[in-house]
């Protein structure tokens, strides 16, 4: 059983730091998207580099959260988490400060590395403040903050970037993050997992792995697709990879066990998770430059025109909840892919450099409509995809491919764009985004596909795979 030491201060501050450390490191996902624009005109740089700035973030946080969660188990969890925080809030001073764009994209890069230390602890610190009867209610205002952060990333991070300037974006953590340190420390309860193991070589091979693929997606369209670094990069990345796979079957306490994927449910929402997200936030990264540098929307107008997407799940998850749990969570799923991959599809068909936002919001719609029947019941078809002790492992593991999805999406649609398009006019950047948008929406087609792979639920009264006999025998010794 894990081992807790008893803090005052209860539930009720347990929730408010662990949502309001969750807001900040969602946030960062998507805040920094609508000021691109206004950070290339700054430094310079080209598309690569504006890659990196959002990249950097979603790839160190993907490969280390399930690291990260480890650590709090083996170390003290109250303990690991005020130490993610304190990375993650001057990780983000720094990026504030940054004199040039390496600078702020290794800031960035550190900024992962505190919120995969952070982010997974705060479920983990809040389930054990909070008493069983109560804790369905405390998930659901911990998710509704996070979903708050997602649906505001893009209009937060306009208005600071128009009104301020795009260094608020950062600087708005650091004072909520000196805030939280303290009462981190006061008020909440250390805890332990006995036995818990660290997977420092499973780890170093998923980082090592996905880092050498996704700078090779980077780099291609700049060094040409068979440079040395960038077949050396996909070459090593690969290897890499393959070496986890085989590292998590052979090992016995990896950080993936690769058991879980004989689950064809478990299977099946991790790949409709891993495309979903590497269409959606490709299509966001470009999308938001597109608002801006083509059709001229400021900062604000461009995060405010984004909310029929980004912000729909806040209105339309309630909905996909019910709709779950009356139909079951498959065919909620696929449509919601599907319609995610419409949008997209449309969105390809009616852009162009002097696109009215009136053509433009039927894709938004569709497209947020869409991604909010994915959220609401994913989350039910990982947890049941496993047995309730993997229940831990296979939250983190579909937390850590959605990020991977998010960093391989913005490498795999900016490379489509960098070659057949770019900044140098309108038509120029349009004719870059139209392909990229259409790949978009066949990656995310492809992800409801995955997704109507997962079993069908099974009725209430019918017996599981294997019971089948059981119950003959136990009705035919209650006849008798």
């Amino acid at each position: 059983m894990p081992q807790k030491t008893a803090r005052a201060g209860g539930a009720a501050w347990a929730l408010v730091i662990t949502s309001a450390a969750g807001f900040m490191a969602a946030l960062d996902n998507l805040v920094v998207t609508t000021a691109l624009p206004s950070i290339r005109e700054d430094f310079g740089g080209g598309l690569h580099d504006l890659e990196w700035t959002v990249s950097a973030y979603t790839l160190t946080f993907a490969v280390l959260l399930m690291f990260g969660a480890a650590l709090g188990d083996r170390f003290g969890r109250r303990k690991l988490f005020i130490i993610g925080l304190t990375v993650f809030t001057g990780a983000s001073a720094a990026a504030a400060l940054a004199p040039g764009i390496e600078a702020l994209i290794a800031a960035r890069a550190v900024q992962g590395v505190g919120a995969a230390v952070m982010m997974p602890l705060t479920l983990t610190l809040l389930t054990a403040a909070v008493p069983e009867a109560k804790r369905g209610m405390a998930y659901g205002i911990w998710g509704a903050v996070n979903g708050l952060a997602v649906a505001g990333g893009p209009l937060i991070g306009g208005s600071l970037t128009e009104h301020v300037s795009w260094q608020w974006i950062f600087w708005l953590n650091v004072p909520l993050g000196l805030a939280l340190l303290p009462l981190a420390r006061l008020r909440l309860a250390e805890s332990h997992a006995p036995g818990a193991r660290l997977d420092i070589v499973g780890t170093l091979l998923a980082s090592g792995g996905l880092f050498g693929i996704v700078y090779a997606l980077i780099r291609g369209p700049l060094d040409g697709w068979t440079g040395g670094t960038v077949l050396g990069g996909l070459v090593a990345g690969t290897a890499l990879l393959g070496g986890f796979v085989r590292h998590g079957i052979r090992h016995k306490a990896p950080m993936l066990p690769m058991r879980l994927f004989r689950s064809r449910a478990f299977s099946g929402i991790n790949a409709a998770s891993l495309l979903m997200f590497l269409g959606m936030f490709g299509s966001i990264f470009l999308l938001s430059q597109y608002m801006q540098t083509v059709l001229h929307y400021s900062p604000t107008e461009a995060g405010l025109r984004m909310l029929p997407w980004t912000g729909m799940p806040m209105l339309v998850s309630p909905l996909a909840g019910y709709l779950s749990d009356r139909f079951g969570g498959r065919p909620v799923v696929a449509a919601g892919l599907f319609l995610q991959a419409t949008g997209l599809g449309w969105y390809a068909v009616v852009v162009a450099p002097d696109a009215s936002y009136a053509v433009q919001l039927p894709a938004l719609i569709i497209s947020g409509i869409g991604m909010s029947l994915f959220f609401a019941p994913a989350s039910n078809l990982v947890m049941s995809g496993v047995r309730p002790h993997e229940q831990g492992i296979a939250s983190g593991a579909n937390n850590a491919l959605r990020e991977v999805g998010g960093a391989l999406g913005i490498a795999v649609m900016s490379s489509i764009f960098s070659a057949r398009g770019g900044y140098g006019s309108p038509w120029n950047f349009v004719d870059g985004l139209e392909p990229a948008l259409w790949v978009g929406a066949a990656v995310v087609a492809l992800a409801a596909v995955a997704a109507l792979c997962i079993p069908g639920r099974r009725k209430p009264d019918a017996p599981a795979p294997g019971q089948v006999g059981r119950v003959e025998r136990q009705d035919a010794l209650a006849d008798a």
